[in-house]
């Protein structure tokens, strides 16, 4: 096997259509490019994988990683084989749900049953509520064995948000899902992000279909934070070209604030605003003087206040 912390051209493989980006070693095979579908070993066996990416010139590995070499070129039998497979898969899911119940497995949700191209392994994705697996799964896992005795059984605890991008559909927007279309990686997501954008803490307007809150809302959150710069909060006493009001709205795409000044709204733009509190904090700073005045060491020129 050829050193694998200096391959000089390195290619990323998808195994799936909306899935992470994996990186191998494919110095030796320099034909190979974008769209070409490659056998690879994993950790999880031989998988079948499509090249997404070319990385020419990546020099070493990561520190800790090495790019395994790209085992070969996929041919039109693997491609058939994994077809064939594929037909099986939902008679995989349905024998194990069967074999679940009659286990007596509960609170568990299995949710897809997905062979490898040459049907040598079999994964089975489940989702629970609780972080440890129920024992019986080992048994579940020998049973199906037994059904399939040319596979090996993998059972492959998920998160709802794969649950969500392993079954598809639509979100809340009335679009395809996200997770399901374009997402490879789920980002952390906090309530900040829907504060800092003005969205509606209701739990139906933040929540996805999974139950988390929607990966959306970290699209625009950096936008919303450097345009929000410069605008006051809302309540806050504030100068305005129409007089001294109060913030009750702030729009920071169109970069500025409405104001209610003796009962009447005025949107007022970022430039035209007057911060009242922070100017008469620094009045009373400067009429108060310096502190260190009279012990020296200061020359601000400013005296102490009795």
């Amino acid at each position: 096997m050829r050193n694998t912390a200096t391959a000089t051209r390195v290619l990323g493989v998808r195994f799936y259509q909306v899935g992470k980006v994996y990186h191998f070693d494919s110095a030796e095979h320099p034909l190979l490019g974008k769209g070409d579908r490659v056998i690879v070993d994993t950790k999880r066996g031989r998988q079948l994988g499509e090249v997404v990416s070319i990385l020419e010139a990546p020099g070493p590995a990561p520190r800790g990683m090495t790019y395994k070499p790209i085992v070969r070129a996929a041919n039109p039998a693997d491609l058939m084989m994994r077809e064939q497979w594929q037909t099986q898969e939902l008679d995989c899911l349905i024998n194990c749900r069967e074999k679940a119940a009659a286990i007596g497995i509960k609170g568990v949700k299995f949710i897809k049953a997905e062979y490898n191209y040459d049907g040598s392994q079999l994964s089975i994705f489940y989702n629970e509520d609780e972080d440890k697996p129920p024992a019986r799964l080992d048994r579940l896992a020998q049973d199906l064995e037994g059904i399939y005795p040319n596979a090996t059984v993998y059972m492959q605890q998920i998160g709802p948000r794969d649950v969500a991008k392993l079954l598809g559909g639509y979100g809340a927007c009335s679009g395809p899902r996200c997770c399901s279309t374009f997402l490879t990686e789920f980002s952390p997501i906090s309530i900040k992000m829907a504060k800092a954008q003005g969205i509606s803490l209701n739990q139906e307007d933040i929540t996805g279909m999974c139950g988390r809150l929607r990966c959306c809302l970290i699209y625009e959150y950096e936008q919303y934070v450097e345009a929000r710069k410069g605008l006051p909060k809302l309540g806050k006493r504030i100068g305005t070209p129409h007089g001294i009001g109060r913030v009750i709205d702030v729009q920071p795409l169109r970069g500025l604030a409405v104001v209610d000044v003796e009962g009447e709204r005025y949107e007022v733009t970022r430039e035209d605003l007057q911060p009242l509190e922070e100017l008469e904090a620094l009045k009373r700073k400067a009429a108060a003087g310096c502190s260190k005045h009279e012990g020296g060491g200061c020359d601000c020129g400013a005296k102490k206040t009795s």
